[in-house]
């Protein structure tokens, strides 16, 4: 007969919190913002108070180990849902600060009115209003005593009913007794069947993610400073998008005290937005750069120690895990690592966080970068691998599904063939003379501003230094980095009058980049009337478009925007011949943009 996949067994809140309290029960993000709004935790003490269900709570057991003097350490239980039930519980009850949303100590305070049985986060009225006890934890105490409490509240509401204070304060004081269902998965699971007991069980049918396990895992081991390494990942994610963060970050002193505030500290400093890593960013690179794999559930069993020859855990191999992913967030986090690997990005064109189409492509190449920088690859080398590689990821989609099967077989491949050889390799095997004749032009024909394609053709008019459509002087970088229009070739306006729907006229293949006094010029204008008045511009009659008058110039303009030539002389091109022209024309500057990284 198969061991039971789980086990439900029902438990006083009291008991639960005590759990808590000792560690028998690990909650992961005991010290991660709380997400639930006041009102939230009014509901649930609301709820609690009625003798409503709750939920079920649902911990994992973390398998057992064998540690080096050969004795099994038994594993402990990882709260994977109903943190911020348990949480929510923990500061209204016991007065326990939590992390808020900007990261800062805070206290959530919910009143009770004892003879209403009412429930509301505290505030301002509540606290002048005597009618109404103005925080909970007062009667959870030690000690608390609710003869006293009855006492207390009758004189300052002296005409109300001593007994129904008195009953509904025992009450309140009840609610440690309800029962929860804990579901206890086995420790035999796998990722994948955790995650559907928890899909199926969870009534919102909320997903876990594998790098939500990690952080569990982290999280909940004190023998190899998790709860420190955790912290790391957080508050470098945070400072990467609140500098200010950092006087925040330097109030924790048991962290400014650690290995990874020197390091991480410099982010406090910056207002760079290229790349603005997530937690589970951060996971997927310090983990396969430094692994050398990309499954994030591999990581979940080699820090629980997982042998995978033998199929059983040990602490060594959980040491070396915790030793080698704290080495992976060390260098991501490094900034002579952060900055040199966006300024590779840059390099390539890509200037604005506007312009970054997919996160795990930039993923990958910082994966890319930190590989070779530690195998010692030469920095022209590496820089043109890292940049030839993420244009690759993005005009192939390489990274927009199957993000960590494709990460393992590339970094697999890296590791087994050699970094620029990999790369010069899957360039000429995917980029082939087809590829930028034809299949590119095709997947151009979409309407979507935000296609990588488009963006990627933004960067390669920033690499050339492009100016603007029809300026004079100011170049697509400035347009990018200030203020910029992406104006429609043929106007839309102009098209919508034709019977064009938005999906027609607002073809990728239609838009460039222009300064917007020079866009509200050309407005709705028939492209035959504006382009006429352009041919005259450059032939001596007053500036309408812009500072162009020398007609070579114009040429240069509309050719660097990819706009086909013979628009100037007979701009009666039909808009659909127009938009198959300028596709070729806008695939081939991408090729030549590739083959100058």
């Amino acid at each position: 007969m198969a061991a039971p996949l789980y086990t439900v067994t029902p438990q006083p809140i009291e008991t639960i919190l005590t759990w808590i309290k000792s560690g028998e029960i690990a909650i992961p993000e005991i010290q991660r913002p709380f997400v639930w709004e006041g009102s939230q935790v009014r509901n649930l003490l609301d709820s609690l108070y009625r003798g409503y269900p709750v939920g079920y709570l649902i911990a994992w057991k973390n398998p057992d180990v064998r540690l080096k003097d050969g004795r099994t350490s038994e594993g402990k239980r990882i709260l994977i849902d109903g943190q911020q039930r348990v949480t929510a519980l923990m500061a209204s009850l016991l007065a326990h600060e939590v992390i808020n949303k900007d990261y800062k100590q805070a206290r959530i305070r919910i009143a009770f009115h004892p003879v209403l049985e009412k429930f509301e986060v505290s505030n301002s009225a509540i606290q002048k209003d005597p009618a109404w006890i103005q925080d909970v934890a007062a009667v959870f105490e030690a000690g608390a005593r609710t003869s006293k409490l009855r006492r207390d509240y009758l004189s300052a509401n002296a005409d109300v009913d001593g007994d129904t204070v008195e009953d509904n304060l025992e009450k309140l004081k009840a609610i440690t007794t309800n029962q929860v269902g804990i579901i206890d998965l086995a420790s035999t699971l796998d990722i994948e069947t955790v995650t559907e007991i928890f899909i199926r069980v969870n009534s919102a049918g909320v997903s876990l993610s594998q790098a939500d396990f990690v952080m569990s895992k982290i999280a909940a081991n004190e023998t190899y400073g998790g709860n420190t390494l955790r912290k790391a990942i957080d508050y470098f994610c945070h400072l990467a998008q609140h500098p200010g963060f950092l006087s925040t970050i330097a109030k924790d002193e048991a962290f400014t005290g650690s290995e990874f505030y020197p390091k991480l500290k410099w982010m406090g400093g910056t207002a760079d937005d290229i790349y603005e890593p997530s937690y589970v960013d951060m996971l997927r690179v310090a983990f396969t750069s430094e692994f050398g794999r990309g499954r994030l559930q591999d990581l979940v069993a080699l820090l629980s120690g997982r042998n995978f020859e033998t199929k059983q855990y040990e602490d060594s191999i959980a040491e070396q895990s915790f030793a080698s992913l704290r080495r992976g967030i060390h260098n991501f986090i490094n900034q002579t690592h952060f900055e040199r690997f966006t300024m590779i990005i840059r390099s390539a064109g890509f200037i604005s966080a506007d312009l970054i189409s997919s996160q795990n492509a930039i993923n990958f190449a910082y994966i890319l970068y930190l590989h070779g920088r530690g195998k010692g690859l030469a920095p022209d080398a590496l820089e043109r691998a890292v940049r030839r590689w993420y244009a690759l990821s993005i005009l192939t989609g390489r990274y927009s599904g199957s993000p960590e099967s494709n990460f393992d077989r590339d970094i697999r491949q890296v590791m087994e063939r050699g970094l620029s050889a990999y790369v010069d390799e899957i360039a000429a095997a995917t980029l082939t003379d087809s590829f930028w004749s034809t299949l590119l032009p095709q997947q151009m024909d979409t309407s979507s501003a935000n296609s990588p394609y488009f963006l990627a053709f933004q960067a390669a008019q920033v690499k050339a230094n492009d100016r603007g459509f029809l300026s004079h002087a100011i170049t697509v970088p400035d347009l990018l980095l200030n203020r910029t229009d992406v104006h429609h070739t043929y106007p839309a306006d102009f098209l919508k009058k034709r019977g064009l729907s938005r999906g027609r006229y607002n073809q990728i293949a239609n838009f460039v980049l222009a300064q917007s006094e020079i866009n509200i010029a050309i407005g709705n204008k028939d492209p035959q009337v504006y382009f006429g008045q352009l041919r005259e511009q450059v032939s001596g009659s007053s500036l309408i478009y812009g500072g162009i008058t020398d007609r070579a110039e114009l040429e240069a303009n509309l050719a660097a925007h990819c706009i086909p030539a013979s628009m100037l002389d007979d701009p009666t091109l039909h808009y659909d011949a127009f938009l198959e022209q300028r596709r070729r024309l806008m695939a081939r500057k991408l090729q030549t943009w590739f083959g100058g990284l």
